[in-house]
């Protein structure tokens, strides 16, 4: 059997303390899957004394997490600290210019540095993993980097954020609005005090520029991500999209066009057929469609100490086999600059709520102002009105258009006067 791999983790919170936990109690099956042995030699954290459910006398303990990283004692080290800078970013650069192995969970980190520190990795033959960054415990780093490498990936998309899966999903099935479930989402610890990266699509928006430059063979390009949150979805929006026969979802897209790789974080209608939508609660999901394998879908739990540390006691298994992938697929010098999609040219089927006037010809306004634009609809459904007779929702469902053209339309229809409020606009994702 080859030496003892000497692990340093630092951040010891939840998923660093669950880290500890499985590779102590999986010590034996891991070392004969991996043909060594594997074992935490040193710690960082803010508190040394704080009992978090593991033995760990005999580890040492450093204080800061850099000189754990550049320590002699490891052969790798463990980046659970989180932040796209800061300490995060020097002892990752500090433990890869030493020629040590990286696994970390840490997505903004990735998002904002991914190019530079895979550049570092190559330079030091140092691996630089990183399943734990996107889904928790579904395996999709992998399944793209490697499970998929035969394939052309058109596609690729998913329920990125459990937060505002599980605030969509108790809307939805118990009528609760978007404040009552944000506040018992906090109450839960699924969502932070200020849950504006969560549910402002932020944390989506890094996770889908580490999947896009995986399927794609693109540098990371986060800043270029077109991005909405959840935060003006109404019940309204929910009801209306079940008895169109979709469910709303907050969706991560990447994909090619004929214009470039369109990347896109927004609430989505998917059909209530599509396996994606069957996913509720916390839960995670991503589906890839991809010419060989047409569409497949991995569904998990996308956060929680014990899911995250299983895909990073994954990498850290395969750094152990002396596996050394490219981080992104391709070595960064093979990784394409990507021609950009510009949102306007998104082409798709669009709902649209409306809170017309309660006048005569306004429905018919409104039509006219679509088809001017060159835009055809499925449906128009005008609802009866309610507290306030002044005014009447009006639903349309448009068939596939551009981003620019559903966006000239509705600022006619501002403009002329019948509308009372903004008008919500939701993008149809269908199969």
């Amino acid at each position: 059997m080859d030496k003892v791999l000497r692990v340093g983790i630092a951040g010891l919170g939840t998923v660093g303390a669950s880290v500890a936990r499985l590779l102590h109690a999986q010590a034996q099956d891991l070392a004969a899957r991996t043909g060594r042995a594997i074992k935490v030699a040193g710690v960082s954290a803010r508190d040394p004394n704080r009992d978090r459910g593991v033995d760990l006398a005999g580890v040492a303990f450093f204080s800061d997490a850099t000189a754990l990283a550049q320590s002699d004692s490891i052969d790798l080290f463990v980046e659970l600290i989180g932040g796209d800078e800061g300490v995060a970013r020097k002892s990752v650069m500090a433990a890869l210019t030493a020629g040590k192995s990286v696994v970390t969970a840490n997505k903004a980190l990735l998002a904002k540095h991914g190019l530079e520190l895979a550049a570092l990795a190559e330079n030091s033959r140092a691996a630089l993993a990183f399943e734990a960054s996107v889904a928790g415990g579904i395996p999709i780093v992998k399944t793209l980097r490697e499970g998929l490498a035969g394939n052309s990936i058109a596609r690729v998309y998913g329920i990125l954020n459990g937060t505002c899966n599980y605030i969509l999903s108790r809307m939805e099935l118990e009528g609760l609005s978007f404040a009552e479930c944000l506040a018992d989402a906090q109450k839960l610890g699924y969502a932070e005090a200020d849950p504006t990266f969560d549910i402002g699509g932020f944390d989506t928006a890094h996770k889908l520029a580490i999947l896009s430059s995986l399927a794609f063979g693109v540098k990371l390009d986060a800043e270029n991500i077109s991005i909405e949150g959840i935060q003006d979805i109404s019940l309204a929006d929910l009801k209306a999209a079940e008895e169109l026969g979709f469910r709303v979802k907050l969706l991560g897209v990447a994909q090619r066009t004929a214009h470039g790789v369109e990347q896109r974080v927004h609430p989505t209608m998917v059909p209530l057929s599509s396996p994606i939508a069957q996913v509720m609660g916390v839960t995670n999901a991503v589906t890839v469609d991809a010419d060989a394998v047409n569409e497949l879908t991995l569904v998990g739990p996308g956060a929680g100490g014990m899911a995250t540390a299983s895909a990073v006691v994954a990498d850290i298994a395969d750094i152990a086999r002396g596996i050394r992938s490219a981080p992104f697929g391709l070595p960064v010098g093979h990784l394409a600059s990507a021609e950009k999609s510009p949102m306007q040219r998104h082409e798709g089927g669009y709902y649209v709520r409306l809170a017309a006037r309660n006048h005569i010809g306004a429905a018919a306004a409104i039509a006219r102002r679509m088809a001017d634009r060159g835009i055809s609809l499925e449906s128009i459904v005008q609802r009866r009105p309610g507290d306030d007779d002044s005014v009447v929702p009006v639903v349309l469902v448009t068939y596939a258009t551009t981003e620019a053209s559903i966006r000239e339309a509705l600022a006619a229809i501002v403009a002329d006067g019948h509308i009372a409020e903004k008008p919500q606009v939701i993008r149809i994702e269908r199969e």
